[in-house]
This record gives C-alpha cells, structure tokens and sequence, in this order.
C-alpha cells in the first residue's frame, strides 16, 4: 500500500504532531507513505526523523496552480493507493489534481477541528463530493461535519486521536526526576496543565484558579508546560505577566517539553481548561499515565474523560467552578488514586493507538474496496 499523507500547516500544535504520529505508525507495519508538508515548516523539519519521503511545497491561501500541476505529477509518477489529508484546506490543491487525472484513488479526509462556515455552495460541493470518507476525531465534529459540509452520513466516520499508551504507562515511567529539576518537594502537591500558548486554551483559567487555591493551601505547586507556535508570542508573554501581577510565585513555566510522560507523572493533579477542544491528546496521555483530572465540561472532551469516574467537569471558562473542583481532589489522595485508575484502563481501552491504526487501514482498505465499486458501476 502506497499513501500520499497531507499537512500543509505552518503552525505547529495537535493536528500537525499528530499527522506525523499517524505517519510513524503506518511505517511501522511497512506502509510506503510520504508526507506533502510547507516548505520550511516546523513539520518539515520534524519529518526528517520519520523515514518518510517529504515532498515540500511553498504554498499559503487556497489555490495554487503551480503546485496543483505538481501534486498531479507525484501522483501520476508514484501511483498512490490511498491519498489522505488531515488539513480540509488542502483539498484545494488535491481535488483538482484528482480532478484532472480523472483519477479513482481513495481521498480521506480527517478533520481535526470544527468549522463555523456552511459549506454547501456549488464549489464546495465539487470539492467534497471527491471526498471517499471523512473522519471525525470526536463526536462533535462528527456533527459539525454533517451540520456544515455537502457529505452524507455514511460518509462521516468516527475515529478518535490514539496514544502509545505503553509509552503513557504509571508502571515504567517515574516523575522522580522532573520533581527534582523544579525543586518540588515530596509533600508539595503538584497541579500541571500542558497546552501551546494560543487564546482559549485555558491559561487565564487555570492561573485565577492557582490564585483561590493559594489562600487556603501552603503546599501547592502549579506546572504550566508548553511553548507558544507560529504567531503567539505576545500571548505567551500576555499570560506570564498575569501570573506576575498575581503573585504567583509557585507557578512554574516549563516551556516545550520533549520528556512528556516524565512532567505528567510528575503532577499529583491535571487540569485541562480549554474552552473549545475537538479532543484533547494532552488529556489523554494524563490519564493514560494515571492522572485523575479537572477538565472543561464541553466538545470533544466529553469523548474522553467520564465525570466522576476517570475526571471531574467543571464549567467551561469558570475559574471559581474549576477551583472548587481540584480542591475535591487536593483533599482526597483516595479519590486522585481512583479516578486515577480508571483514566489508565479508559485510556488503554479506547485510545491505544495501535488499535486506531489498525481501523485506519481497514478504512483504508474499505475506501478501495468502494472505490473499485464505483469504477465497475
């Protein structure tokens, strides 16, 4: 099998470490895949380290009739089984090449993020209609898609983000050492968020939230891991200076983190206070590594963590509420062990990314399989 995977994405966050996750895995079980990706992007040179063949573009906008004419030549030189993009605006450079060579190849479509824009004009029409399947990474955008795109249900699949949960395992991974470089100590109870630096992820949240929490506790210690992508500097510097001019001087700013299931174990507590996630993968690495959870009770997080069960929801964008909620878990080890251990086993049981992978190929292989219908018809 022979897949053209596609990411024309200059920022770099979950959709764009996650197309190169999926990639990895496919080469695992001796898929030939190559990657089309921006030219100079943070995902380009990430690439490198996966052994796939990158073909990278300059491209910016929708349409590109110099590359279109490219992408029409890969195709036609490399004879690809299946074409699958993570980006929905790369179907405006992938649909006329197919459209061109009048070519039956499979065309996937996952769709990372929700839209707002009804897309059902005549163009957008022509452009979905080369859709083979599209998959949705969790039930919300299941329904955006059917809400705003020209796709019947059938089409639309659900298939959630996975994990190497083995990787994201309490049994082998020790935060001894994180604990160590901050200087936290074995009594300090530690409550981490993990996310890029982008408007609506939560940060305001979760430091009003360290503030509350600081006036009726004295050994609390709040890790904020991450950086900030393409364009968001200001934001990062934004959120620094909050903690600042609220005095919270046990909140500790970590930066990109390339040891993540070590800073997960390291926290006692984690909170994921975005306000409008389609899934959530940082989430679900917590849980996997046994984390009990405060989560946003909205959008793809209601695929993933069960209230009472493997997390606690507390209202989206409400501080006080998700204040009130970790104070339940700082107070009780035993309820953190319990809801800790549900999160590994839900984790494993619905988000092992070996066994997503292996749906993918049977999509895959029942994409072709409709495919070659369709040509006989």
């Amino acid at each position: 099998m022979k897949v053209l995977y596609s990411c024309l994405s200059k920022s770099w966050g979950g959709m764009e470490m996650y197309t190169l996750t999926s990639v990895m895995q496919l080469l695992k079980r001796n898929i030939h895949v190559e990657l089309l990706c921006i030219a100079e992007s943070r995902i380009h040179i990430e690439a490198n380290n996966t052994g796939a063949i990158i073909h990278p573009v300059k491209a910016s906008g929708y349409f590109h009739p110099l590359i279109t004419l490219k992408i029409i030549a890969l195709i036609n030189k490399n004879k690809y089984d299946i074409i699958h993009t993570q980006a929905s605006k790369d179907l405006w450079l992938l649909v006329p090449a197919l459209k061109t060579l009048r070519s039956r190849i499979p065309l996937i479509l996952t769709k990372q993020v929700g839209s707002f824009i009804i897309k059902k004009d005549y163009l957008h029409r022509w452009i979905y209609g080369r859709v083979t399947y599209a998959l949705a990474i969790s039930s919300v955008i299941k329904k955006n898609l059917l809400n705003t795109c020209p796709l019947k249900e059938e089409q639309v699949l659900l298939l959630h983000n996975g994990i190497d949960t083995n990787l994201f395992n309490p049994q082998t991974v020790s935060g001894d050492k994180i604990r160590k470089q901050f200087d936290l100590k074995d009594d300090d109870l530690v409550i981490g968020m993990m996310a890029r630096f982008s408007p609506g992820k939560g940060h305001e949240e979760f430091l009003k939230a360290a503030e509350i929490l600081n006036k009726k506790y004295p050994k609390l210690k709040f890790l904020v891991v991450g950086e900030a992508s393409h364009g968001e500097d200001e934001y990062m510097k934004k959120i620094k200076n909050k903690a600042y001019r609220l005095k919270l001087h046990n909140v500790i700013f970590t930066g990109f983190r390339s040891d993540t299931p070590e800073m997960l174990s390291a926290m006692n507590i984690f909170v994921f206070p975005s306000h409008a996630e389609a899934f959530g993968i940082a989430l679900v690495e917590a849980m996997a590594i046994g984390k009990p959870s405060v989560c946003t009770n909205s959008d793809g997080i209601l695929d993933i963590a069960v209230d009472g069960s493997t997390s606690y929801l507390f209202m989206n964008k409400n501080p006080i509420n998700l204040a009130a909620k970790i104070e339940l878990l700082i107070n009780s080890p035993e309820k953190r062990k319990a809801l800790g251990d549900e999160a590994r086993k839900r984790a494993v049981e619905k988000f092992n990314i070996e066994k997503l992978t292996e749906q993918v190929i049977e999509i895959y292989k029942k994409a072709a399989e409709k495919v070659q219908v369709q040509v006989q018809d």
